[in-house]
């Protein structure tokens, strides 16, 4: 039997990259996945590819900052698969800028994305969550549930030139470290994984075309040098920068019943580079 037969798993930004490769990679393991992106197009695209590999598969386009985004992707969860199991705040995205030069916007901004948009989504899910657990504690039943923060290695060790993204991803390492201690009583499992470079739009290379992106009506410069990346992959001991899939293969390891006893800890997907 798949190992999440039964489960109901919330995914954001799941249209694209790391967040596409996990939403495919729980549903082939046989949950219900309810999956987010900001552009209707690729989120469209992935649950039609979980659709044609026999998944199920609710879908919100929207912007994980809206004010009423945290209540509506729960509310879609409990009323289309009648559960909730596994959450992953994945949704996100860097803007460069050492902090001499970061402003208030983007301090702001990233802090919403990266810390307000998880804090939101998990107060939402708290109700459904402990009431669930109250019925199974009454029934003799231990269920075990997962919520996976996604940081970086940015805010493991910090990057210069990326103060405000760095910031909010280390705040996140301990909303998932606080989290633990407060819903363990409840049989959630918090965690968090840091990764390193991984091969999306976030980390293309910016002389390769497609290194911009419209977000929220703002136009935000993504990508690497080449020569950053270039030193990166000299420096990991794997010697290259990984795929979506290996990265989503990571954050998969907290979400399976093998980890159940596992809680509170920070997973570097780095390709054993280390800052």
């Amino acid at each position: 039997m798949s190992k999440l037969q039964g489960k109901t798993a919330l995914v954001t930004g799941a249209g694209r990259g790391i967040g596409r490769a996990l939403a495919l990679k729980l549903a082939s393991e046989g949950a219900a996945v309810v999956i987010n992106d900001l552009d209707a197009g690729p989120l469209g695209e992935t649950a039609g590819a979980i659709e044609a590999a026999g998944g199920q598969v609710a879908t919100l386009a929207a912007s994980v900052t809206d004010a009423d985004f945290a209540d509506a992707f729960v509310a879609l969860a409990m009323e289309r698969f009648g559960g909730l199991d596994i959450l992953v705040n994945n949704a996100g995205y860097t803007w460069y800028g050492p902090a001499s030069m970061t402003t208030d916007e983007q301090m702001e901004t990233m802090f919403k994305v990266h810390m307000m948009a998880p804090f939101r989504l998990l107060r939402a899910a708290h109700g459904p969550i402990r009431s669930m657990y109250e019925r199974e504690k009454t029934e003799g039943r231990e269920v075990f549930r997962k919520v996976v923060n996604i940081s970086s290695m940015a805010g493991t060790g910090g990057v210069a030139g990326q103060f405000a993204y760095s910031s909010a991803k280390a705040g996140l390492i301990g909303m998932t470290r606080t989290l633990c201690k407060e819903w363990g009583r409840f049989k959630v499992n918090v965690n968090c994984v840091a990764y390193g470079l991984i091969e999306t739009r976030l980390n293309m290379p910016r002389d390769e075309g497609g290194n911009q992106a419209t977000i929220e009506e703002r136009t935000i410069e993504l990508g690497l040098s080449r020569k950053f990346r270039e030193n990166t992959e000299a420096l990991s001991p794997l010697g290259r920068i990984g795929t979506p899939e290996e990265a989503a293969d990571g954050a998969y390891l907290f979400c399976i019943p093998e980890s159940n006893y596992v809680s509170g800890q920070v997973l570097v997907v780095g390709g054993g580079l280390s800052v």
